[in-house]
Protein backbone atom coordinates (compact mmCIF):
# COMPACT_ATOMS: atom_id res chain seq x y z
CA UNK A 1 0.00 0.00 0.00
CA UNK A 2 1.66 3.26 -1.03
CA UNK A 3 1.27 6.32 1.41
CA UNK A 4 -1.59 9.28 1.10
CA UNK A 5 -1.05 12.15 -0.40
CA UNK A 6 1.14 14.45 1.34
CA UNK A 7 -1.20 17.82 1.24
CA UNK A 8 -3.58 15.04 2.70
CA UNK A 9 -6.22 17.11 5.20
CA UNK A 10 -6.43 15.78 8.82
CA UNK A 11 -7.88 17.65 11.43
CA UNK A 12 -10.95 17.46 13.93
CA UNK A 13 -14.61 18.96 13.53
CA UNK A 14 -17.12 20.70 15.77
CA UNK A 15 -19.63 22.76 15.23
CA UNK A 16 -20.38 26.21 16.85
CA UNK A 17 -23.67 25.48 18.91
CA UNK A 18 -22.05 22.36 20.30
CA UNK A 19 -18.85 23.81 21.79
CA UNK A 20 -19.54 27.76 22.01
CA UNK A 21 -21.31 28.64 24.55
CA UNK A 22 -21.97 32.34 25.19
CA UNK A 23 -25.42 31.79 23.68
CA UNK A 24 -25.86 35.57 23.90
CA UNK A 25 -22.97 37.22 23.99
CA UNK A 26 -21.75 40.33 21.96
CA UNK A 27 -25.29 40.37 20.58
CA UNK A 28 -25.74 36.42 19.19
CA UNK A 29 -29.62 35.75 18.71
CA UNK A 30 -30.96 32.71 20.08
CA UNK A 31 -30.80 29.61 17.56
CA UNK A 32 -32.97 26.58 17.01
CA UNK A 33 -30.01 25.20 19.22
CA UNK A 34 -30.58 27.56 22.06
CA UNK A 35 -34.25 26.36 22.82
CA UNK A 36 -33.87 22.90 22.91
CA UNK A 37 -33.21 20.31 26.34
CA UNK A 38 -31.45 17.62 26.97
CA UNK A 39 -32.78 14.08 26.68
CA UNK A 40 -31.78 10.53 27.63
CA UNK A 41 -29.87 7.70 25.00
CA UNK A 42 -32.74 7.04 23.50
CA UNK A 43 -34.89 10.34 24.16
CA UNK A 44 -35.64 12.93 21.77
CA UNK A 45 -34.52 16.77 22.65
CA UNK A 46 -37.67 18.77 23.69
CA UNK A 47 -38.26 22.08 21.76
CA UNK A 48 -39.49 25.04 24.08
CA UNK A 49 -41.13 27.89 22.71
CA UNK A 50 -38.21 30.03 23.62
CA UNK A 51 -36.13 30.08 26.32
CA UNK A 52 -38.16 28.95 29.19
CA UNK A 53 -37.28 29.41 33.13
CA UNK A 54 -36.04 26.03 34.74
CA UNK A 55 -35.50 24.72 31.98
CA UNK A 56 -32.02 23.40 31.03
CA UNK A 57 -30.22 23.95 27.54
CA UNK A 58 -27.01 22.65 27.14
CA UNK A 59 -26.21 24.66 24.50
CA UNK A 60 -26.04 27.91 26.12
CA UNK A 61 -22.98 27.27 27.87
CA UNK A 62 -21.44 23.96 25.90
CA UNK A 63 -17.69 23.66 26.43
CA UNK A 64 -16.54 27.37 26.87
CA UNK A 65 -15.20 27.04 23.30
CA UNK A 66 -16.07 30.90 22.71
CA UNK A 67 -14.07 31.91 25.45
CA UNK A 68 -11.47 29.36 25.76
CA UNK A 69 -10.85 28.65 21.75
CA UNK A 70 -6.87 29.70 22.25
CA UNK A 71 -6.20 27.11 24.59
CA UNK A 72 -7.82 24.83 22.64
CA UNK A 73 -6.87 25.43 18.85
CA UNK A 74 -3.29 25.26 21.04
CA UNK A 75 -4.16 21.87 21.74
CA UNK A 76 -5.37 20.80 18.35
CA UNK A 77 -1.46 22.29 16.99
CA UNK A 78 -0.16 20.20 19.28
CA UNK A 79 -2.03 16.85 17.64
CA UNK A 80 -0.78 18.34 14.29
CA UNK A 81 -4.07 18.90 12.83
CA UNK A 82 -3.66 20.58 9.57
CA UNK A 83 -7.85 21.59 9.26
CA UNK A 84 -10.08 22.49 11.31
CA UNK A 85 -13.62 22.11 10.68
CA UNK A 86 -16.02 24.28 12.95
CA UNK A 87 -19.18 26.61 11.87
CA UNK A 88 -20.08 30.06 12.02
CA UNK A 89 -22.83 30.82 14.17
CA UNK A 90 -25.85 31.95 12.28
CA UNK A 91 -27.09 34.31 14.86
CA UNK A 92 -23.86 35.70 15.66
CA UNK A 93 -23.53 37.49 12.40
CA UNK A 94 -27.11 38.13 11.68
CA UNK A 95 -29.19 37.96 15.62
CA UNK A 96 -32.77 37.47 14.09
CA UNK A 97 -31.80 36.06 10.97
CA UNK A 98 -33.13 38.71 8.63
CA UNK A 99 -31.26 41.85 9.27
CA UNK A 100 -29.86 43.61 6.31
CA UNK A 101 -26.42 44.56 7.84
CA UNK A 102 -24.67 42.00 9.72
CA UNK A 103 -23.18 42.53 13.49
CA UNK A 104 -19.35 43.38 13.93
CA UNK A 105 -18.91 41.46 17.34
CA UNK A 106 -19.68 38.45 15.73
CA UNK A 107 -17.63 38.97 12.68
CA UNK A 108 -14.81 39.81 15.03
CA UNK A 109 -15.14 36.81 16.83
CA UNK A 110 -14.55 34.18 14.11
CA UNK A 111 -11.86 36.93 12.76
CA UNK A 112 -9.84 35.97 16.06
CA UNK A 113 -10.89 32.27 16.14
CA UNK A 114 -9.53 31.92 12.14
CA UNK A 115 -6.44 33.68 12.95
CA UNK A 116 -5.78 31.39 16.00
CA UNK A 117 -6.14 28.56 13.95
CA UNK A 118 -3.92 29.80 11.07
CA UNK A 119 -1.00 31.27 13.48
CA UNK A 120 -0.36 27.44 13.83
CA UNK A 121 -0.60 26.63 9.90
CA UNK A 122 -4.43 25.02 10.67
CA UNK A 123 -6.56 25.43 7.59
CA UNK A 124 -10.18 26.22 8.87
CA UNK A 125 -13.13 24.52 6.90
CA UNK A 126 -16.68 26.52 7.68
CA UNK A 127 -19.72 24.82 7.50
CA UNK A 128 -22.17 28.14 7.31
CA UNK A 129 -25.66 26.70 8.61
CA UNK A 130 -24.94 23.61 10.81
CA UNK A 131 -28.74 23.18 12.86
CA UNK A 132 -28.09 26.87 14.37
CA UNK A 133 -30.66 28.48 12.07
CA UNK A 134 -32.37 32.00 14.03
CA UNK A 135 -34.97 30.89 15.95
CA UNK A 136 -36.58 34.20 14.37
CA UNK A 137 -36.32 32.39 11.00
CA UNK A 138 -38.87 29.80 12.59
CA UNK A 139 -41.49 31.88 14.67
CA UNK A 140 -41.47 34.76 12.26
CA UNK A 141 -41.38 32.71 8.59
CA UNK A 142 -42.02 28.64 9.05
CA UNK A 143 -38.17 28.35 9.00
CA UNK A 144 -37.36 27.24 5.12
CA UNK A 145 -40.76 26.11 4.50
CA UNK A 146 -40.53 30.16 3.36
CA UNK A 147 -38.59 31.53 0.26
CA UNK A 148 -37.78 34.50 1.84
CA UNK A 149 -35.22 32.22 3.72
CA UNK A 150 -33.44 31.88 0.41
CA UNK A 151 -32.76 35.56 0.78
CA UNK A 152 -31.72 35.57 4.46
CA UNK A 153 -29.20 32.74 3.96
CA UNK A 154 -27.41 33.89 1.09
CA UNK A 155 -27.38 37.24 2.55
CA UNK A 156 -25.26 35.52 5.30
CA UNK A 157 -23.42 33.63 3.43
CA UNK A 158 -22.04 36.65 1.60
CA UNK A 159 -21.25 38.54 4.26
CA UNK A 160 -18.98 35.78 5.17
CA UNK A 161 -17.41 34.77 2.61
CA UNK A 162 -16.67 38.75 1.75
CA UNK A 163 -14.90 38.92 5.52
CA UNK A 164 -13.35 36.50 5.82
CA UNK A 165 -12.33 35.49 1.83
CA UNK A 166 -8.33 35.60 3.06
CA UNK A 167 -8.39 33.50 5.76
CA UNK A 168 -11.11 30.74 4.16
CA UNK A 169 -10.57 28.81 1.06
CA UNK A 170 -12.77 25.49 2.42
CA UNK A 171 -16.53 25.91 3.41
CA UNK A 172 -19.71 23.99 3.07
CA UNK A 173 -23.46 25.44 3.18
CA UNK A 174 -25.63 23.08 4.76
CA UNK A 175 -24.61 20.36 7.44
CA UNK A 176 -26.24 16.86 6.87
CA UNK A 177 -28.80 18.53 4.62
CA UNK A 178 -30.44 15.06 4.08
CA UNK A 179 -31.45 14.10 7.54
CA UNK A 180 -34.38 15.84 7.09
CA UNK A 181 -35.54 12.74 5.38
CA UNK A 182 -36.20 11.18 8.53
CA UNK A 183 -39.19 13.41 8.12
CA UNK A 184 -41.37 12.12 10.81
CA UNK A 185 -38.64 13.06 13.52
CA UNK A 186 -39.24 16.37 14.98
CA UNK A 187 -35.76 17.28 15.33
CA UNK A 188 -34.50 16.50 12.20
CA UNK A 189 -36.45 19.35 10.59
CA UNK A 190 -36.24 21.67 13.39
CA UNK A 191 -32.67 21.68 13.18
CA UNK A 192 -32.00 20.94 9.48
CA UNK A 193 -34.46 23.75 7.92
CA UNK A 194 -36.31 25.54 11.21
CA UNK A 195 -39.33 23.73 10.03
CA UNK A 196 -42.23 22.66 12.79
CA UNK A 197 -45.13 20.31 11.06
CA UNK A 198 -48.55 21.93 12.06
CA UNK A 199 -51.55 19.61 12.46
CA UNK A 200 -52.99 17.78 8.86
CA UNK A 201 -49.69 18.58 7.07
CA UNK A 202 -48.10 16.36 4.77
CA UNK A 203 -44.70 16.12 6.27
CA UNK A 204 -42.77 14.99 3.55
CA UNK A 205 -44.58 17.13 1.09
CA UNK A 206 -42.79 20.46 3.38
CA UNK A 207 -39.63 18.63 3.68
CA UNK A 208 -39.29 18.07 -0.14
CA UNK A 209 -40.27 22.17 -0.60
CA UNK A 210 -38.01 23.15 2.40
CA UNK A 211 -35.16 20.99 0.90
CA UNK A 212 -35.37 22.61 -2.17
CA UNK A 213 -35.50 26.23 -0.75
CA UNK A 214 -32.21 24.89 0.61
CA UNK A 215 -30.85 23.56 -2.43
CA UNK A 216 -31.72 26.75 -4.49
CA UNK A 217 -30.21 29.30 -1.57
CA UNK A 218 -26.80 26.71 -1.92
CA UNK A 219 -26.52 27.17 -5.10
CA UNK A 220 -26.86 30.83 -5.04
CA UNK A 221 -24.14 30.94 -2.03
CA UNK A 222 -21.57 29.27 -4.53
CA UNK A 223 -22.24 31.64 -7.50
CA UNK A 224 -21.66 34.31 -5.07
CA UNK A 225 -18.70 33.15 -3.00
CA UNK A 226 -16.81 31.77 -6.56
CA UNK A 227 -17.20 35.76 -7.33
CA UNK A 228 -16.17 37.33 -4.75
CA UNK A 229 -12.78 34.52 -4.17
CA UNK A 230 -12.42 32.15 -7.18
CA UNK A 231 -10.14 29.70 -5.12
CA UNK A 232 -13.23 29.12 -2.89
CA UNK A 233 -13.37 25.60 -2.34
CA UNK A 234 -17.51 25.50 -1.60
CA UNK A 235 -18.87 21.94 -0.82
CA UNK A 236 -22.63 20.46 0.26
CA UNK A 237 -22.45 18.27 3.44
CA UNK A 238 -24.79 14.85 3.84
CA UNK A 239 -24.78 12.62 6.40
CA UNK A 240 -23.67 9.04 4.21
CA UNK A 241 -25.51 6.11 5.79
CA UNK A 242 -25.49 3.43 3.48
CA UNK A 243 -29.04 1.71 3.07
CA UNK A 244 -28.38 -2.26 3.10
CA UNK A 245 -31.32 -4.59 1.90
CA UNK A 246 -32.17 -6.65 5.16
CA UNK A 247 -32.70 -9.65 2.74
CA UNK A 248 -31.58 -11.08 -0.88
CA UNK A 249 -35.35 -10.63 -1.33
CA UNK A 250 -35.56 -8.70 -4.35
CA UNK A 251 -38.51 -6.32 -2.86
CA UNK A 252 -35.74 -5.73 -0.05
CA UNK A 253 -32.99 -4.95 -2.97
CA UNK A 254 -35.46 -2.47 -4.44
CA UNK A 255 -36.15 -0.73 -1.36
CA UNK A 256 -32.66 -0.34 -0.63
CA UNK A 257 -32.06 0.98 -3.81
CA UNK A 258 -35.11 3.94 -3.55
CA UNK A 259 -34.16 4.43 -0.01
CA UNK A 260 -30.38 5.44 -0.98
CA UNK A 261 -31.99 7.42 -3.92
CA UNK A 262 -34.24 9.53 -1.28
CA UNK A 263 -31.69 9.90 1.39
CA UNK A 264 -29.15 11.10 -1.27
CA UNK A 265 -31.23 13.63 -4.21
CA UNK A 266 -30.05 16.59 -2.08
CA UNK A 267 -26.20 16.19 -2.95
CA UNK A 268 -27.74 14.70 -6.74
CA UNK A 269 -28.81 18.35 -6.98
CA UNK A 270 -26.10 19.60 -5.67
CA UNK A 271 -23.30 17.86 -7.30
CA UNK A 272 -24.97 17.59 -10.51
CA UNK A 273 -27.32 20.66 -10.86
CA UNK A 274 -30.64 18.84 -11.43
CA UNK A 275 -33.44 16.69 -10.11
CA UNK A 276 -32.91 13.38 -10.09
CA UNK A 277 -36.15 11.93 -12.55
CA UNK A 278 -37.53 9.83 -10.84
CA UNK A 279 -37.89 12.33 -7.94
CA UNK A 280 -39.47 14.86 -10.23
CA UNK A 281 -42.61 12.01 -11.52
CA UNK A 282 -42.61 10.93 -7.66
CA UNK A 283 -43.31 14.29 -6.29
CA UNK A 284 -45.64 14.95 -9.26
CA UNK A 285 -47.45 11.72 -8.94
CA UNK A 286 -47.71 12.49 -5.03
CA UNK A 287 -49.46 15.85 -5.83
CA UNK A 288 -47.29 17.92 -3.75
CA UNK A 289 -47.66 20.90 -5.95
CA UNK A 290 -44.00 22.35 -4.88
CA UNK A 291 -42.74 25.95 -5.63
CA UNK A 292 -40.24 25.23 -8.15
CA UNK A 293 -39.65 27.46 -10.74
CA UNK A 294 -37.61 27.21 -13.98
CA UNK A 295 -35.25 30.36 -12.63
CA UNK A 296 -34.56 27.75 -9.59
CA UNK A 297 -33.63 25.22 -12.06
CA UNK A 298 -31.32 27.61 -13.72
CA UNK A 299 -29.69 28.54 -10.48
CA UNK A 300 -28.98 25.10 -9.03
CA UNK A 301 -27.10 24.24 -12.99
CA UNK A 302 -25.06 27.27 -12.05
CA UNK A 303 -25.00 26.99 -8.49
CA UNK A 304 -23.18 23.09 -8.54
CA UNK A 305 -20.24 22.37 -5.61
CA UNK A 306 -16.66 21.45 -5.70
CA UNK A 307 -16.71 18.68 -3.61
CA UNK A 308 -19.10 16.47 -1.63
CA UNK A 309 -18.20 16.64 2.50
CA UNK A 310 -19.80 13.87 4.19
CA UNK A 311 -20.15 11.89 7.95
CA UNK A 312 -19.86 8.80 8.21
CA UNK A 313 -21.11 6.78 11.68
CA UNK A 314 -22.69 3.97 10.86
CA UNK A 315 -25.05 2.18 8.26
CA UNK A 316 -28.37 0.47 8.33
CA UNK A 317 -30.75 -2.33 6.55
CA UNK A 318 -33.93 -1.42 5.36
CA UNK A 319 -37.10 -3.65 4.43
CA UNK A 320 -40.10 -3.73 2.43
CA UNK A 321 -43.32 -4.37 3.93
CA UNK A 322 -46.13 -6.61 2.71
CA UNK A 323 -48.10 -3.38 1.48
CA UNK A 324 -44.68 -1.94 -0.10
CA UNK A 325 -46.75 0.56 -3.15
CA UNK A 326 -45.03 0.65 -6.63
CA UNK A 327 -42.92 3.51 -5.23
CA UNK A 328 -41.64 1.74 -2.71
CA UNK A 329 -41.78 4.89 -0.80
CA UNK A 330 -39.23 5.58 1.67
CA UNK A 331 -40.20 6.13 5.85
CA UNK A 332 -36.97 6.40 7.47
CA UNK A 333 -38.64 5.73 10.70
CA UNK A 334 -41.11 2.78 9.78
CA UNK A 335 -38.27 1.30 7.22
CA UNK A 336 -34.90 0.94 9.14
CA UNK A 337 -34.55 -2.61 11.13
CA UNK A 338 -32.12 -3.81 12.92
CA UNK A 339 -29.25 -5.40 11.61
CA UNK A 340 -27.87 -7.41 13.77
CA UNK A 341 -24.75 -8.78 11.28
CA UNK A 342 -22.59 -5.70 13.16
CA UNK A 343 -21.87 -4.11 16.55
CA UNK A 344 -23.45 -1.47 17.74
CA UNK A 345 -21.73 1.69 20.03
CA UNK A 346 -23.07 2.75 23.68
CA UNK A 347 -26.33 4.49 21.80
CA UNK A 348 -27.22 1.93 19.51
CA UNK A 349 -25.73 2.54 16.35
CA UNK A 350 -24.02 0.18 14.22
CA UNK A 351 -20.27 -0.19 14.04
CA UNK A 352 -19.67 -0.80 10.26
CA UNK A 353 -16.36 0.27 9.08
CA UNK A 354 -16.19 -1.38 5.85
CA UNK A 355 -19.17 0.70 5.39
CA UNK A 356 -17.02 3.61 5.02
CA UNK A 357 -15.10 2.14 2.28
CA UNK A 358 -18.38 0.70 0.43
CA UNK A 359 -19.81 4.80 0.71
CA UNK A 360 -16.66 6.13 -0.54
CA UNK A 361 -16.81 4.22 -3.38
CA UNK A 362 -20.45 4.90 -3.99
CA UNK A 363 -19.93 8.30 -4.13
CA UNK A 364 -16.99 8.48 -5.93
CA UNK A 365 -19.14 6.36 -9.08
CA UNK A 366 -22.10 8.68 -8.37
CA UNK A 367 -20.66 12.02 -8.39
CA UNK A 368 -16.90 12.00 -9.61
CA UNK A 369 -15.86 15.09 -7.77
CA UNK A 370 -13.55 15.37 -4.46
CA UNK A 371 -14.75 14.02 -1.23
CA UNK A 372 -14.02 14.72 2.21
CA UNK A 373 -14.48 12.69 5.56
CA UNK A 374 -15.52 15.25 7.99
CA UNK A 375 -17.32 13.56 10.26
CA UNK A 376 -16.39 9.88 11.82
CA UNK A 377 -16.47 9.60 15.29
CA UNK A 378 -18.04 7.17 18.23
CA UNK A 379 -20.03 8.77 20.83
CA UNK A 380 -18.95 6.38 24.19
CA UNK A 381 -18.82 6.90 27.88
CA UNK A 382 -15.28 7.77 29.28
CA UNK A 383 -14.26 7.32 32.51
CA UNK A 384 -11.90 10.47 33.72
CA UNK A 385 -9.29 8.62 36.36
CA UNK A 386 -8.10 10.09 39.67
CA UNK A 387 -4.97 10.91 37.81
CA UNK A 388 -6.41 12.24 34.84
CA UNK A 389 -6.09 10.06 32.36
CA UNK A 390 -9.21 8.75 29.79
CA UNK A 391 -8.35 5.33 28.70
CA UNK A 392 -10.44 5.22 25.35
CA UNK A 393 -8.89 2.22 23.39
CA UNK A 394 -12.68 1.44 22.13
CA UNK A 395 -12.06 4.75 20.20
CA UNK A 396 -8.87 4.43 18.98
CA UNK A 397 -10.37 1.27 17.62
CA UNK A 398 -13.11 2.65 16.07
CA UNK A 399 -10.96 5.05 14.48
CA UNK A 400 -8.21 2.63 13.46
CA UNK A 401 -10.65 0.54 11.74
CA UNK A 402 -12.51 3.42 9.51
CA UNK A 403 -9.11 4.97 8.60
CA UNK A 404 -7.91 1.57 7.01
CA UNK A 405 -11.01 1.42 5.01
CA UNK A 406 -10.35 5.02 4.25
CA UNK A 407 -6.82 3.89 3.03
CA UNK A 408 -8.40 1.03 0.86
CA UNK A 409 -10.78 3.37 -0.59
CA UNK A 410 -8.16 5.59 -2.01
CA UNK A 411 -5.23 3.66 -2.62
CA UNK A 412 -6.81 0.61 -3.52
CA UNK A 413 -9.54 1.83 -5.56
CA UNK A 414 -8.79 5.20 -6.18
CA UNK A 415 -11.32 7.33 -4.49
CA UNK A 416 -10.12 10.86 -4.18
CA UNK A 417 -10.65 11.92 -0.48
CA UNK A 418 -9.72 15.42 -0.01
CA UNK A 419 -8.84 15.09 3.91
CA UNK A 420 -10.55 13.35 6.95
CA UNK A 421 -11.89 15.26 10.31
CA UNK A 422 -12.99 13.08 13.12
CA UNK A 423 -16.18 13.99 15.56
CA UNK A 424 -14.76 15.46 17.22
CA UNK A 425 -11.89 17.20 18.04
CA UNK A 426 -12.96 18.13 21.62
CA UNK A 427 -16.20 17.02 23.43
CA UNK A 428 -18.93 18.74 22.85
CA UNK A 429 -23.22 18.92 23.23
CA UNK A 430 -24.43 15.65 21.69
CA UNK A 431 -27.33 17.40 18.74
CA UNK A 432 -29.31 14.07 19.31
CA UNK A 433 -29.45 13.87 22.94
CA UNK A 434 -27.98 17.15 24.35
CA UNK A 435 -25.85 14.95 26.60
CA UNK A 436 -22.28 15.68 27.21
CA UNK A 437 -21.64 11.91 28.79
CA UNK A 438 -21.95 11.03 25.00
CA UNK A 439 -18.41 12.18 24.20
CA UNK A 440 -16.59 12.27 21.33
CA UNK A 441 -13.39 14.23 21.40
CA UNK A 442 -9.89 13.81 21.75
CA UNK A 443 -9.75 16.31 24.54
CA UNK A 444 -12.01 15.24 27.67
CA UNK A 445 -14.10 18.46 29.00
CA UNK A 446 -15.23 18.34 32.59
CA UNK A 447 -18.75 19.05 32.20
CA UNK A 448 -21.40 16.61 33.39
CA UNK A 449 -25.04 15.91 31.64
CA UNK A 450 -26.11 18.68 34.80
CA UNK A 451 -24.44 21.43 33.36
CA UNK A 452 -21.94 21.02 36.72
CA UNK A 453 -18.02 20.99 35.88
CA UNK A 454 -14.92 22.72 35.92
CA UNK A 455 -14.64 22.85 32.19
CA UNK A 456 -11.11 21.60 32.73
CA UNK A 457 -9.60 19.84 29.67
CA UNK A 458 -7.70 16.88 29.59
CA UNK A 459 -5.72 14.82 27.15
CA UNK A 460 -7.46 11.42 26.09
CA UNK A 461 -5.15 8.53 25.07
CA UNK A 462 -6.74 8.95 21.43
CA UNK A 463 -5.17 12.69 21.35
CA UNK A 464 -1.64 10.85 21.52
CA UNK A 465 -3.08 7.96 19.11
CA UNK A 466 -3.92 10.75 16.07
CA UNK A 467 -1.37 12.85 17.00
CA UNK A 468 1.30 10.08 15.74
CA UNK A 469 -1.34 9.01 12.56
CA UNK A 470 -1.11 12.56 11.55
CA UNK A 471 2.48 12.87 12.03
CA UNK A 472 3.32 9.65 10.55
CA UNK A 473 0.23 10.91 7.62
CA UNK A 474 -1.52 8.02 8.37
CA UNK A 475 1.04 5.33 7.65
CA UNK A 476 1.76 4.11 11.81
CA UNK A 477 -1.90 2.86 12.94
CA UNK A 478 -0.73 0.85 16.10
CA UNK A 479 -1.35 1.39 19.48
CA UNK A 480 0.71 4.25 21.49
Amino acid sequence: MTALPKNFLWGGAVAAHQVEGGYNAEGKGLSVADVMTAAGNYGERQITDGVQPGEFYPNHDAVDFYHQYPEDVKLFAEMGFKCFRTSIAWTRIFPQGDETEPNEEGLAFYDRLFDACLKYNIEPVVTLSHFEIPYHLVTEYGGFRNRKLVTFFTRFATACFKRYKDKVKYWLTFNEINNQIDYDRTFSLFTNSGVQIKPGENAEAVMYQAGHYEVVASAIAVQEGHKINPDFQIGAMIAMTPAYPATDKPVDILKAQRAMQARFWFSDVQVQGRYPSWLTRYQKAKHFALDITDDDLAQLEKGKVDYLGLSYYKSFAVAAHDDEDDYYSYNETNDVVENDKVPHSDWGWEVDPRGLRYSLNWLNDRYHVPLFIVENGIGAIDKLTDDHKIHDQYRIDYLRDHIEQMKLAMIDDGVPVMGYTPWSAIDIVSASTGQLSKRYGFIYVDRNDDGKGSMARYKKDSFYWYQHVIETNGDDLSDR
